[in-house]
């Protein structure tokens, strides 16, 4: 089974937590329109909202799926309660799965060029 995840934040080359990607295969890189991405100081956040993210994707096995589902918290039970829920999104790869902020962000913290490579401060969750 092939799972794809669009990652826009830590988790990107070069950034705190793509340790967590190691061994993935990345596929290439995408703009999504329709989506915002935050900045909420050590990590970023989107949610579905007028604007642009830019991500990386990846394939990944279902073991290191699992394992971003932990770091995200995402809770496959009931997704509203995690930290962060996931979506499946069409990309120039294909269908993949994008995390989603569950949380109110405020309108200051709004990144309108939807790129969070850069940004300093970032820390491991």
């Amino acid at each position: 089974m092939s799972i794809q995840v669009a990652v826009y934040g830590t988790l990107k080359r070069g950034q705190s937590n793509h340790h967590y990607l190691a061994g993935a295969a990345f596929r290439g890189e995408a703009r999504l329109e329709g989506f915002a991405l935050y900045d909420l100081g050590p990590w970023p956040a989107v949610k579905q909202a007028r604007g642009v993210v830019q991500v990386e994707v990846f394939q990944v096995d279902a073991e290191m799926f699992a394992a971003l589902d932990q770091l995200e918290d995402y809770c496959a039970h009931a997704p509203e309660t995690g930290l962060y829920d996931r979506i499946e999104v069409d990309t120039p790869y294909g269908r993949t799965w994008l995390y989603l902020y569950n949380h109110e962000v405020q309108p200051e913290q709004h990144l309108p060029g939807g790129n969070w490579v850069g940004r300093q401060g970032s820390i491991q969750r």
